[in-house]
């Protein structure tokens, strides 16, 4: 499957790639999805960061989820969904590979930027999916973004369910 960076996101689709950043940026933690030994899902918390063109997931040495995405990248990032079921700003995820980043000069610079504490692991995404689902008037809209496509919306009305894959 095709990835990209942030910065490619952004480049294919500013606007939406814009509103998924914001929904990122209206809470600092998140729900982050990846993979056991075993397959099974692990769901943890963790702070999300966009900086040089790239969606960055920071986490603490040797943790549970570190060591997940070291066996298998596998991820899915979801935003913090707020405190009530409001959700005016819609609903976005992103999923992708995550790759261990371990080059002395850019753990520096992203250590010089952010001061995180130390030591931790430091992982870029690479994007596969994009997902933002929003109400809009009397519909749901569920808009797909993958790398080399374009948006795809898909505008459901009622009780409807979200499709399969969305």
């Amino acid at each position: 499957m095709t990835s990209s960076s942030w910065e490619e996101f952004h480049t294919a689709e500013p606007a939406f790639a814009d509103a998924v950043r914001a929904r990122f940026g209206q809470y600092r933690h998140h729900v982050l999805a990846t993979l056991r030994k075993d397959g099974s899902p692990r769901v943890t918390g963790l702070e999300v960061d966009f900086r040089f063109g790239e969606l960055w997931l920071g986490m603490m040495p040797n943790s549970r989820k570190a060591l997940d995405l070291r066996r298998d990248p596998r991820f899915a990032v979801h935003a913090n969904p707020g405190p009530d079921a409001d959700m005016t700003d819609g609903d976005v995820r992103v999923s992708g590979r995550a790759v261990e980043v371990t080059d002395p000069d850019v753990l520096a610079r992203f250590v010089e930027e952010m001061n995180p504490p130390q030591p931790f692991h430091l992982f870029r995404t690479k994007i596969q999916e994009v997902v933002r689902v929003s109400v809009e008037g009397e519909e749901l809209a569920v808009r797909t973004w993958r790398p080399g496509k374009p948006v795809r919306t898909i505008l459901l009305r009622g009780e409807a369910e979200a499709p399969e894959g969305s």
